[in-house]
Parts: structure tokens; C-alpha cells; sequence
């Protein structure tokens, strides 16, 4: 018998009142949620909760401030979205604590999402130890991003964008004829420039490698511009003597040397071509001014525990904390010292938090395009416990996201102490740890999609226990079942030897080959930078396999510095030997599939060139003389005009961020309306967009090519996710089983690694057990699997496990411990032993 979901319902004075709540798959919710009280959304992946927290509650919390604004602003605002429910009662204002890192910019930092550099520059204003001919200088003076704070020379950014002979010239065998100096303009202008410098009595067809140096240096670097006569298709004796006779040019040219082309195209080129063309040639280096402290002279002599602000930033929270506290307890009675001491001690109150929060591996300068989700989203949390706030409701998606066992408890008395406080928390979330200290539980199923959205229990936790058609309960309440299991036996091993990279120094490293091998550890203690990007690196340059290049998350500067790449090698000779017989590396990572709303599922996978041949294949498309690309909503020929195939439009805001609206001439659709005349069984190319995968496997069951492709991706536990959902809305974990189903449709020949870091983000115990399948069963063919993963479960259920640590940061990139699950378990250094033994018996 199912439970009654509204026994146990808190009074209505103290309850928030969802009334019709029909957003995405949601049928019709009505439920009371307690105010002041911990509750946790649970559910399968797919199945409603976000939609319930986000995109209901915290949804409507929004509506209702931007109410108050202006009625200009308003206005503008009623073109957004209205969450699809009849009512909400009783809802306090909400803050969003999502794991999206929004827009931001190359020069945020832990530092400034946290306003930890703040108090930094107010310690260092009005406490820091000057030298004797220096003034007091104010808090904004030790800012990279004022213009009292910023270098001179790099504005703030710490690099200068220049270019090098290399770069202009990548093949100096060839000659300037023969387009030697590739930074130039192609077509005419090119040609003007190697005509000017005929004129000017340089050998254009001599390799420029045996050109003088200081011939090329003036090509390259110079800032003369002169302007000589030109006389196109004449070799460098006739022009001499066409000048000596005083005979009329074609015209007078004027030179540019390839460095001042190539820098002022990018500063002032209209063209986003050029200007992408020109940053090809630049590299970034540090400024020789500041030497990458991005502040200017005066800023850096001034020291706190003998450290400028640059260098203290650079340091681990951690430290910054330990170097604090002297400060925090100082006993003079002068002005500084009482200055010092109240920021000191804020700073160590604050800092306090997020080691709480097992982030004291980070330091303030750490650009916010490195963190992962989860620390982002903790990095925010924690600054929300010291704001003191009460009466608020915070939306929390997947808090635990990237910790490991140990580090959840720390966030729970986070968690903790934001209730106590008078708030209430209202948290997506999937980890049983976080479930189990829920003082409410809403658990949103059965299953995903279209087969979700009902509300199975709404109430205390223990009544979870009673529902039968649950995916949680079972997970929740069953008694732990040891795993049991014998690991294979490697074919080989795979030994790196001398990994430098983050926090790992010389580290050797070795990995079962045709086995599962889990690489563990609390958070920040190298896993990410062992298998994400050591291991990634080192094998790829092994095999001889290029990876795809790093797309900067938010906006950048100017080009991107010169990347840097993981140190260490592969070792042969033992076991196998080395990479003997792995014919290819395959990396899963969590990074988006795309980068604007035109990727999606549908065009990722592939899937979608077949669907758009089907409907070229219709009658009316023929008679209409319509290919595939007629069905793209990237060309012209078949998107809709006004918004150029995105399906929405910007709508521009004087004080606040633009938001999008639905495109009015398309509704959302994104083609012309002739193209979705043409229909294919029913359905427009637009319907089919709209479908998810478990209504296209429907569809299309009897096209063996679709219908092994959506098959993966609905084993892969995606079948809720709609074909035309843009990439930006995906999650990490999300995006990573797309590439992971993709990955699986192909026919892989030969011994391929594959590595996955952190697989299970995002998953429900369920699907985690899901997702095992798909990777035990890549292993039983005959490859390697290696993944950085917090699941417990995974790591018991695989062949080999190696533990990281001991601790975070600088403390951890050791190897604590590494063998077989049941083994580790056992180890009495590793701080995963005690977490492991639960599930290994």
C-alpha cells in the first residue's frame, strides 16, 4: 500500500503550499513542503526533482522579486517563462546555489566569487608593512581590475599578448614568395607586402632561415612604415633599374611589419574571422613587469607575514588561515594593530568555513574556469554561511557533487548550520549520506521522463521505507550487501614514471591493463590531475594521438597562454609492457558537448544527419527539391530568419542581465514555415526535436541505424532527455553518458583505454548500477577502464584501486595506498579504507 504522500504534512503556517505544479514532466504536483527543515528531492535521474526545486520553487521565488523592480523593466520581464503551476503558498525568497559557473570572465578567481580578496586588500591597505617612502595607499590600489590597482603594462592581466618569430614564421624553409611570414594578409595585401619589400632590395625567393638576421627582425618587429613605389611582377634588379629611369610605378605602397599588422588586427579588426585569424599568430606570456602579479610597483612592496598580496593569494587556503592567526591575536593598542586584528579574524572566519567544506586546497587567485561544479557550487555555499541571512530558502543542486565520503560530513554540518540558522534548504541531491540526514524527503518518479513526475512520497524519512514503487527506498533501507566479487587478472600493466603535474612530484604510477582500476581519494587530493590530465597526456603523446584542444570556459583576455602540458613517461618492459597492444586512448571527461544552444543530443551523437535524409526522402520534400541541409536549423535555407535558428531572442536590459524570450516569428521552433510542412510520420523536423529519446526509440524502431543509437543512450539511463535539448542545459554528468553512448556505438578494433573522471556525477544509486554495466561490459571485451571516482560502490566492484592523499592540495598527490578493493579496504593510512569497508564487508 502506498503511503498517504501528505501524512505527516507540516502545519500550514509552516509550510510551503505547491498547488498544479506542471512544469516539464511534472503531473500535476500539489504537495506542502516544511519551512526551516532540510529536504531532499530524490528520485532517478530524469524523473522531476529539478524540475520540482528549480524549476518551480525557485523559479516562482524569482518571478516574484523581479516583480518588484521597475515597471520598464517589467515589462521586458513578462516575456520570460512563468512556471507551470496554479500556486505556490507560503514560498520565502529563494537563492539558487546551482554547479553552473555562469558567464564568467578570465579574471575571476575563488578570491572575488567568495569576497575573500576584498578583506585581503583592506589587510594589506591599512595593515600591511610599508616601506619607508611609501604612502598609505587605499584597498582599490591592491586590485589587478582598478586602474590605481593594475600594472601598467599588462592592464591587470598578469600576461602580454605578443608574438615570436615562430609563430609568424612556423616554416622558415620556405621563402617569402612562398608565404614564409604566414601572419601576413592572404590575397592582394600579401602580395603589396612581399612587393614592397622587393622594392626595397630583400630577396623574396632566398628560404627565410638563410636571410640575415637583422633583414628578418626588421620584417618581423619593426614600427617604420615606409612608403616606397611598387611595381607588381618585377624581380628585384628590374625595379632597381625601372627606379634609376625614373619610370612612372603601378602605385606607392606603404609597409607593415608583420607584428603590427597582426596586433592591430586583433585590437581593431571589425571581423571576427580576422581577428580569430590574428589571435592564431599571439602567444601570452607573462608580463616582465609584474612578472604575472598583475599589480602594479607600489601594490607589490607592500608585505603581510613577509609576503606580498600576489604571493599570499597564491597559497592554499589552508595556509593563508595558519599565516593569519598571529595577526588575529594581536595585543597592541595602535590603530593598525587594531585594524589588523578584527580583518584577520573575519578572514580566518571565513576561510574556516570553506575548509569545513574540505576546499582549503584552493587558493585565492585560482581562475573560476578551473573548478570543477561541485567546488563552485560549495565555494558559494560557504560564503551564504557567513552572510548570516535567515528566512531564506536555499535551492541546492547536488551539493555532495565531487566530495568524497569524508568530505560530506564536513557539509553536512554545513547544511546544518544554515538551518539552524531559520532557513530552509531545499536540495536536489543523490548521495545516500545527504539523503539519510533529510528531515524531509520528496521522492519524484517512478522512472525518467515521460514515465516520471509523479510525486511517489512526500514526508519523513522513514516512511520512504513503505513505498514500493520507489528506486530510492531499496538503496536507502537495505541493509548494506557487501560486494562480492573476484578481480580480474591484469593482461599487462601500463607504468608511468616521473608524473609532475599540480600536485603530483615524480610520481610513479602503475595501472592494470584489461581491468577496472578506480583512482580515489578526498577532494583536491590529485585524482582529477593523476587520470584527467597526467594520464590523459602522457599516453596520448605516447601513442601519437592528438586530443582535443582545451575550449576556455567564459570570456577571455586575449589569447590564451601558452599551454602547458603534464610531465612523466611511459615506462616499457614491465609485465606487457608498457602501452604494448593499447591501439587507442578514449577520454569521457564532464565537459559540455557544446558551447551554445545549437549543440545538442540529436547533432552530438550523429543521430541527426539520418533523421534529416529521412525527411529529404519524403515525397513533398522531393517534389520540393529539398536535401538534408533544407532540415538543418544552421543554414539559412531551412532556419527561421529572425532568430537565425536559435529559437529565442535576446532581449537587451538597461541594469540587468539579458534574458531570452521565445522567438515570436518561430515560437520556439527554429525553421521557416515551409520546412515544417514536411512531415515524416506525422511529425515535423521540429517534432522531432521535441521528442526524447524514449518517444524517437519508438519512432524509429524499424531504422536499424537509429535504433542502435538511441537504444545506447537509453541504456545509458538517458532516455528522459529531449534529441534537441541545446547542450548548455545538460549537466556534466549528462554530458559525459552522451559521449560515453556515443563512444559505445562505434566499433572499436584493437585494445582501447578508455578514461572517465568522476562517471557517476549526477546519478541516482540506480543508474550508477546502470552505467557499471556499460563499463564491466567494455572491460569483458578486452579493454582498459580507468576512472577518478567518490562512489564507493564503483570502487568495490572493480578489479584494482589506487588511493590518493593523504590529504588535499600540497598534503595529498602521494599514493596512499594501491591493490585490490578488498585489500585497500584495509589500509590503514587511507582515508577511504573506512568508507570502502562498508560496502566491501
Amino acid at each position: 500500500m502506498t503511503p498517504d504522500p501528505t501524512r505527516d504534512a507540516p502545519p500550514p503556517t509552516d509550510a510551503v503550499r505547491v498547488r498544479g505544479a506542471r512544469e516539464h514532466n511534472l503531473r500535476d504536483v500539489s504537495l506542502d513542503l516544511p519551512r526551516d527543515r532540510l529536504v531532499v528531492f530524490t528520485g532517478v535521474s530524469g524523473s522531476g526533482k529539478s524540475s520540482l526545486a528549480f524549476g518551480t520553487l525557485y523559479a516562482e521565488a524569482q518571478r516574484r522579486y523581479l516583480e518588484s523592480v521597475s515597471p520598464y523593466a517589467r515589462r521586458l520581464f513578462q516575456q520570460m517563462p512563468v512556471p507551470d503551476v496554479d500556486s505556490i503558498d507560503g514560498l520565502p525568497p529563494a537563492v539558487a546555489l546551482q554547479q553552473q559557473r555562469g558567464g564568467s570572465t578570465s579574471r575571476s578567481s575563488v578570491g572575488s566569487i567568495t569576497t575573500l580578496s576584498n578583506l585581503l586588500r583592506m589587510l594589506y591597505s591599512r595593515a600591511g608593512t610599508y616601506p619607508p617612502d611609501l604612502a598609505l595607499l587605499e584597498a582599490e590600489c591592491f586590485s589587478p581590475n582598478t586602474p590605481m590597482g593594475a600594472c601598467p603594462r599588462c592592464h591587470g592581466l598578469g600576461r602580454i599578448h605578443d608574438v615570436t618569430e615562430r609563430t609568424l614564421v612556423p616554416d622558415d624553409s620556405l621563402s617569402i614568395r612562398d608565404r614564409a611570414v604566414a601572419a601576413w594578409p592572404t590575397a592582394w595585401q600579401g602580395q603589396n607586402l612581399r612587393d614592397i619589400l622587393i622594392t626595397l632590395g630583400i630577396d623574396v625567393d632566398c628560404p627565410w632561415r638563410d636571410l640575415p638576421r637583422d633583414t628578418r627582425d626588421w620584417i618581423l618587429f619593426t614600427d617604420e612604415t615606409p612608403t616606397v613605389p611598387v611595381y607588381p611582377g618585377l624581380d628585384r634588379d628590374a625595379v632597381r633599374r625601372a627606379i634609376a629611369r625614373n619610370i612612372e610605378p603601378s602605385y606607392n605602397g606603404t609597409f607593415t611589419g608583420a607584428r603590427r599588422y597582426v596586433t592591430q588586427t586583433f585590437a581593431k579588426s571589425q571581423s571576427a574571422a580576422m581577428r580569430k585569424r590574428a589571435e592564431s599568430f599571439m602567444v601570452a606570456t607573462d608580463c616582465p613587469s609584474c612578472h604575472g602579479q598583475r599589480l602594479n610597483p607600489d601594490a607589490l612592496r607592500v608585505t603581510f607575514a613577509g609576503l606580498n598580496i600576489a604571493q599570499l593569494a597564491a597559497l592554499p587556503l589552508a595556509r593563508i588561515a595558519d599565516l593569519l592567526v598571529p595577526a588575529s591575536v594581536a595585543t597592541g593598542i595602535g590603530a593598525t594593530d587594531i585594524a589588523a586584528r578584527r580583518i584577520a579574524a573575519d578572514l580566518i572566519g571565513r576561510i574556516g568555513v570553506l575548509l569545513d567544506l574540505g576546499l582549503g586546497y584552493l587558493q585565492l587567485d585560482r581562475g573560476v574556469q578551473t573548478l570543477s561544479p561541485g567546488e563552485y557550487q560549495r565555494l558559494r555555499l560557504g560564503t551564504q554561511i557567513r552572510s548570516s541571512l535567515f528566512g531564506v530558502a536555499y535551492v541546492l543542486d547536488e551539493p555532495s557533487s565531487g566530495l568524497h565520503p569524508a568530505d560530506t560530513q564536513a557539509l553536512l554540518a554545513a547544511l546544518d548550520g544554515l538551518r539552524g540558522a531559520g532557513n530552509s534548504l531545499f536540495v536536489v541531491e543523490h548521495n545516500l549520506d545527504v539523503v539519510r540526514r533529510a528531515d524531509w524527503i520528496v521522492d519524484v518518479g517512478p522512472d525518467a521522463g515521460e514515465r516520471g513526475g509523479e510525486i511517489l512520497y512526500s514526508g519523513p524519512p522513514d516512511g520512504l521505507r513503505d513505498v514500493a514503487r520507489s528506486r530510492t527506498g531499496p538503496y536507502l533501507f537495505a541493509p548494506p550487501a557487501p560486494i562480492a566479487r573476484t578481480p580480474r587478472e591484469p593482461a599487462g600493466w601500463l607504468l608511468l614514471a616521473d608524473v609532475t603535474w599540480n600536485n603530483l612530484a615524480g610520481l610513479e604510477v602503475a595501472f592494470p591493463l584489461g581491468a577496472f582500476t578506480t583512482v580515489t581519494g578526498i577532494s583536491g587530493s590529485g585524482k582529477s590531475s593523476l587520470v584527467g590530465q597526467a594520464l590523459v597526456g602522457i599516453v596520448a603523446r605516447a601513442l601519437g594521438q592528438a586530443l582535443p584542444a582545451e575550449t576556455p570556459d567564459g570570456a577571455q583576455d586575449g589569447p590564451a597562454p601558452a599551454p602547458r602540458e603534464p610531465q612523466g613517461r611511459v615506462v616499457n618492459g614491465l609485465g606487457a609492457g608498457g602501452l604494448a597492444g593499447v591501439r587507442r586512448l578514449v577520454v569521457i571527461d564532464q565537459k559540455p558537448i557544446g558551447r551554445t544552444p545549437r549543440s545538442n543530443l540529436a547533432t552530438y551523437t550523429g543521430l541527426f544527419d539520418t533523421v534529416r535524409k529521412l525527411f529529404a526522402d519524403t515525397d513533398l520534400a522531393r517534389s520540393r527539391r529539398y536535401d538534408a541541409g533544407r532540415f538543418s536549423f544552421n543554414l539559412p535555407k531551412g532556419r527561421c530568419p529572425t532568430c537565425e535558428g536559435e529559437g529565442s531572442v535576446m532581449v537587451e536590459l538597461l541594469f540587468l542581465p539579458s534574458v531570452y524570450a521565445p522567438c515570436p516569428t518561430c515560437h520556439g521552433a527554429r525553421y521557416r514555415p515551409e520546412v515544417l510542412e514536411v512531415t515524416y510520420r506525422g511529425h515535423s523536423i521540429a517534432d522531432i526535436l521535441g521528442l526524447n529519446v524514449d518517444g524517437a526509440y519508438a519512432l524509429f524502431a524499424d531504422h536499424p541505424a537509429l535504433e542502435v543509437s538511441l537504444e545506447t543512450l537509453r541504456r545509458g539511463g538517458l532516455g528522459y532527455l529531449r534529441l534537441g535539448q541545446p547542450a548548455t542545459e545538460l549537466s556534466g554528468g549528462e554530458a559525459q553518458r552522451i559521449k560515453l553512448a556515443t563512444e559505445l556505438q562505434k566499433q572499436r578494433r584493437g585494445h582501447t583505454l578508455y578514461v572517465l573522471d568522476e562517471p557517476t556525477t549526477g546519478l541516482h544509486p540506480s543508474d550508477v548500477d546502470r552505467l557499471m554495466a556499460h563499463l564491466d561490459s567494455l572491460v569483458a571485451a578486452g579493454h582498459t577502464v580507468i576512472v577518478a571516482e567518490h562512489d564507493m560502490r564503483v570502487a568495490a566492484a572493480g578489479d584494482w584501486i589506487i588511493d590518493l592523499g593523504p590529504g588535499a592540495g600540497d598534503a595529498g598527490g602521494r599514493i596512499v595506498a594501491a591493490g585490490r578493493p578488498t585489500d585497500i579496504a584495509q589500509a590503514p593510512d587511507s582515508r577511504t579504507a573506512p568508507f570502502l569497508r562498508r560496502v566491501t564487508g
